[in-house]
């Protein structure tokens, strides 16, 4: 092999390899959710009545939990998240729960079982906005860490556990 054959079949590998790269990076940008500008100006009703701003919530991490009270696994993690609220909330954590259900179901679910964290209305509007946040199937429970500079850090479609948040979050 000449050595003008070797550096073309060397940059030709480079190229591939380039291409190889920017087919990957085009693809992890698919993949990653984007949180537009307006999703922190969302307003919810609350259960008990008042307003849940999303713009409050900005500044500090964010869990936010999309649930419903007919979906079994979103019920069955509610204490686990009412115990991240009560373990991390004197650091600065917030746990939102996002009820993709009409409101006279959550609040017969919120007097037989309480939780401490904050819980918005979203109705059938929570199944579009978890889309935008990556919930490609639209599932439930689905639940979202925001970093404090809002950027997403965390995603998972189905049920979490106690451990499996109290690790994301202490990694804020």
């Amino acid at each position: 092999m000449t050595r003008r054959q070797a550096l073309l079949l060397a940059g030709a590998g480079a190229g591939a390899a380039l291409a190889g790269a920017g087919f990957a990076w085009w693809r992890y940008a698919l993949d990653k959710p984007r949180i537009e500008a307006d999703f922190w100006t969302l307003r919810f009703d609350r259960p008990e009545g008042g307003e849940l701003a999303l713009a409050s919530l900005r500044g500090r991490p964010l869990v936010l939990n999309f649930w419903a009270t007919w979906c079994p696994p979103c019920l069955k993690e509610m204490p686990d998240l009412d115990r991240l609220h009560g373990t991390h909330a004197a650091r600065g954590l917030q746990v939102v729960g996002l009820a993709v259900d009409g409101p006279t179901p959550v609040r017969q679910f919120l007097a037989r079982q309480p939780v401490r964290f904050a819980i918005g209305l979203a109705g059938l509007d929570g199944t579009a906005l978890s889309r935008r946040l990556g919930n490609s199937n639209g599932g439930l429970p689905f639940t979202v860490v925001f970093d404090s500079q809002g950027r997403l850090r965390h995603r998972k479609l189905g049920q979490t556990s106690y451990d499996e948040l109290d690790r994301w979050v202490r990694g804020l």
